[in-house]
């Protein structure tokens, strides 16, 4: 891999540097294709989504092979209605969850643009995408208010941690862990919009999402690969260590346990059978495959960062 540090490390006039994946992109030509399309492919989901429609007897909230408990001896003892009454509450989860990430990749966003010049591309990009992020937030707050369940808040301790890692991340951690939240969720998405098992709304919600966020990868991923080309080792290694660490955060705070108190079931028992499940294991390694192999061949998970994302379950 290529690398520069110090003064030569000025990612706006990077030019003809390669990383493991090959020759890095004109970061404005990036930046333009991404604003063509947002201005082809955005979406207002107060105006797209049939909000007052009913929802559909029998059909899920979430695929049932994606909920938390799947294929487990409480899944089994559990009666079709309970399961699909468990979707629900995780499918409010993790809304509550996305919003939650989503007021802190804004910020991250508006931080990294700080000191970039405010008529560039990519920094118009970014203010877009921001924008985009303020929908889907309000999106996925009205559908757990639609859903008649709880917000679920994350854990105060991840809840400080989220203020903490905002506060200190470098621009390249920053990245890494907007490729953490919106991966694994993206990839349980392209799975829940096309399934006919599942309520109109939610995939309405999901297709949405996907399409957009589809836009938000392209530019973290090429924003990555700039950065731990050009930003100094420290950086770089720092990014590995926070990254394992989000990872271990986000793992954990990916069901909130209270959806299985209001889902009727007992908490204790749930977790502890969650956590033994060998299903949901794979599930969740299988979802941020596709980011461990970049990441992976970017140079991010080595040394210790990388044993911080195996002990998150994430990577085998």
């Amino acid at each position: 891999m290529t690398t520069m540090t110090g003064a030569g490390a000025d990612a706006d006039a990077v030019d003809g540097l390669r990383d493991a994946l090959g020759l890095l992109k004109d970061r404005e030509q990036v930046a333009e294709r991404l604003l063509d399309s947002s201005a082809k492919h955005s979406f207002d989901p107060d105006k797209e989504l049939d909000w007052d429609a009913p929802f559909e007897d029998g059909k899920w909230f979430w695929p049932p092979e994606l909920v938390s408990l799947y294929g487990t001896p409480l899944w089994r003892r559990m009666s079709e209605q309970q399961r699909i009454d468990l979707s629900r509450h995780e499918a409010a989860a993790l809304a509550s969850l996305g919003i939650w990430f989503e007021l802190i990749l804004m910020q991250l966003l508006v931080r990294h643009v700080y000191d970039k010049p405010a008529t560039s591309k990519h920094v118009r990009y970014a203010l877009t995408e921001i924008e985009d992020e303020c929908r889907h937030s309000k999106m996925f707050a009205r559908l757990i208010t639609r859903g008649e369940t709880p917000y679920y808040p994350v854990a105060r301790v991840h809840h400080t941690l989220g203020r903490l890692f905002k506060t200190v991340s470098t621009t390249p951690g920053s990245f890494t862990a907007t490729l953490l939240g919106e991966e694994i969720l993206d990839w349980m998405q392209r799975l829940t919009f096309p399934d006919e098992r599942v309520q109109t709304l939610i995939r309405g919600v999901t297709r949405i999402h996907v399409v957009e966020e589809a836009r938000h990868v392209r530019y973290a991923r090429e924003e990555l690969r700039r950065q731990m080309v050009t930003a100094p080792r420290w950086s770089r290694e720092f990014t590995r260590l926070t990254s394992g660490e989000f990872a271990r955060v986000f793992s954990e705070a990916f069901i909130n346990p209270e959806v299985y108190t209001n889902a009727g079931l007992d908490k204790r028992e749930a977790v502890a059978q969650v956590k033994a499940s060998g299903h949901r294991r794979e599930i969740m390694q299988t979802g941020a495959k596709r980011l461990t192999d970049f990441l992976d061949d970017i140079g991010v998970l080595r040394g210790v960062g990388r044993r911080m994302w195996q002990s998150s379950g994430l990577l085998a």
